[in-house]
Parts: C-alpha cells; structure tokens; sequence
C-alpha cells in the first residue's frame, strides 16, 4: 500500500510538472505582449498572493512529512504485530474462543414449545412475545456430553498457543466433528419434537433458541479453525542471491542514447 500510494504520488507530480512546463511558454509570451493594464494588476497581486502560496506549499510539505512519519510507524508497528500475532497463534486463540463458546452453550435454551405462535401471527402491530414452554437447556438432550469435549478443545488450544504441533488442530478438527454428529443427530431431532404438549395445547409448536445456533456454530469454528491450524503457510526461506536474481530480473533495461551504445549492446 506505502508503495502503490509513492508511485500515485510520483505519477501526480510528474503530470504537474509536464503541466507547467507546457504552460509556461504560452504564459511567457502573453506576458511580453500583455498590455500595461495586465502588468500592473500583476505587480500588485504577485507580492500578495506570493505569501499565501509560500503558506499553501509549507503545509503540503509538512502535511507530507507527518504522513511519511505515520506511515512508517504504521509499517513498524505491523511488523511487531506480525511477529506476536502469527497464524499459528491466532488459529490457537480461536480454538480455545471455540471451545469456551461450546461449553457456554450447554447452558443455554436451546429449545422451546411456543403456544399459539399463529394466533400472534395474525395480530398486525403485536409486540408481545408468543408464551412458551418445556424450555431445555442444550446439555440436557445429550447428558452434557459436548462439556468435556468443550473443555478438551480449549486444552488443546492452550498447548497449540505454547508450541505449534499440527496434529493438535487435526485433534480439535475432530472434536468439532464429533460434535457436529451430536448436535444435528441428537439435539435437532429432540429440539424439533413437541412431546405431550401437542396433547395439552391445541396450537403447539417446537421451536429453536439460541443456545442451539450457539453450539452448531463453537462446534463448526472448532473444525475450520482446527484445519487452519494444521494448514497454516509454511514459511519459506529464501536465500540472498535467489532475492539478487529476481531484482536483477526486475530490474528495466537502459535504452542505448548514441549509435556506438547500441553497436556495443549488439
């Protein structure tokens, strides 16, 4: 970006220069030939507008310096960043997030009976919730079996942050899996089922909360993060005269200016 935004500065002022060089023989001429009237007007507003321009120009150039000076510490700032924050580590850190988020859900509603949800839907303007019943907790489908797997996830992230060993995130990738297997096998079919209140209310239905999406989603960061980390960019060396080679091969040729050069370079 610090490259791209020099060479759009470069281009701007190699276009102003042209400018004013195409400008200047135009202005040049008008002056020798311009009328006294233009030459007065001139000899008065030029000390005037001298300043203001002296003012415009210092504010460019201080304008620029502290955005060089930005820039660079932005640059350096990045660079610490990048050596703390690396993608083995921030993979670690969603593993442990994932893993918190799934034992928190276990606690969660994730199911509910609303009564007479399409009686409320028929009302325009209502704001009042639709009553509900036989509200679960998401661990009491499955006997709280996603805890310990929860809980395993986070061990895993811990030690995936102190030392990176690729086979930890395959570990939690599967813990996730697992999970997934639980959560779409287990806890969907039961969230969906009305059981006796179908038999106590007459307009009955199963509904999902929140504890639901929360679990599906720890157990689905847990697989994609667990794959990062295993899949993470190896870091590639490159030595010095492989890097002096691709300059060498970037770098533009220079264009003969006599007849002699171009009969040396043929």
């Amino acid at each position: 970006m610090i490259a791209a935004g020099r060479r759009m500065s470069r281009q701007v002022d190699r276009a102003g220069q042209r400018g004013l060089e195409r400008a200047y023989p135009p202005l040049l001429v008008a002056w020798h030939h311009g009328s006294g009237a233009a030459r007065r007007t001139w000899a008065w507003t030029w000390p005037r507008l001298r300043p203001l321009l002296a003012f415009f120009f210092k504010a460019l150039a201080t304008g620029e310096r502290w955005i060089r000076r930005a820039c660079a510490l932005l640059a350096r700032a990045a660079t610490a960043a990048s050596r703390v924050a690396t993608p083995a580590r921030a993979a670690a850190l969603v593993l442990i997030g994932a893993g918190a988020l799934l034992v928190a859900s276990q606690f969660i509603d994730y199911r509910a009976v609303e009564i007479g949800q399409h009686g409320y839907a028929a009302l325009p303007g209502v704001a009042a919730a639709v009553p509900t019943t036989d509200a679960k907790a998401a661990g009491d489908a499955h006997l709280y079996l996603l805890v310990p797997v929860g809980l395993a996830a986070i061990a895993l992230g811990v030690l995936a942050l102190r030392r990176e060993a690729p086979g930890l995130g395959l570990l939690v990738a599967a813990l996730g899996l697992v999970s997934l297997a639980v959560i779409l096998l287990v806890d969907l079919p039961h969230g969906l089922d009305e059981g006796v209140e179908t038999s106590h209310f007459a307009d009955a239905s199963a509904v999902l909360e929140d504890g639901f999406y929360a679990e599906l989603a720890a157990a689905g960061a847990m697989v994609l993060a667990g794959l990062l980390y295993y899949a993470r960019p190896c870091r590639i060396r490159i030595s010095l005269s492989g890097r002096a080679a691709r300059a060498r091969r970037r770098r533009p040729r220079r264009q003969a200016s006599s007849r002699g050069r171009v009969a040396r370079s043929a």
